[in-house]
């Protein structure tokens, strides 16, 4: 019985197969790279956060600072400190808008 030759013979892989193995390979690669997401929409709102909380926080204290010292040297007493209070929460809003408006590719 071991000289019995069996019902098929095995076939030798054709370099065609290999090369659309190799092509198969090389496509799901691309894929799986394009279909990867590029940020996590938590790091990326997370961020975002943080930034709104730096630009409000930026704008409100910059101005006080900046209103207080111009208090300090013209003697004007609460009235740089409101002036400069009132600009740095216009221009942290407006820093907040911008960022708002923006596209998330950008």
């Amino acid at each position: 019985m071991s000289d019995d030759k069996p019902a098929r013979e095995t076939i030798e892989e054709d370099a065609r197969i290999d090369a659309l193995e190799q092509r198969l390979n090389a496509a799901q690669q691309r894929e799986n790279q394009r279909n990867q997401p590029k940020m996590s929409g938590a790091d990326a709102n997370y961020r975002s956060g943080n930034r709104v909380l730096a630009d409000l926080l930026g704008g409100i204290l910059g101005g006080a600072v900046i209103g207080w010292t111009v208090d300090w040297f013209a003697g004007t007493s609460p009235w740089g400190l409101l002036v400069g209070l009132f600009l740095g929460i216009i221009v942290a809003f407006r820093n907040i808008i911008r960022a708002a408006n923006k596209r998330p590719d950008e």
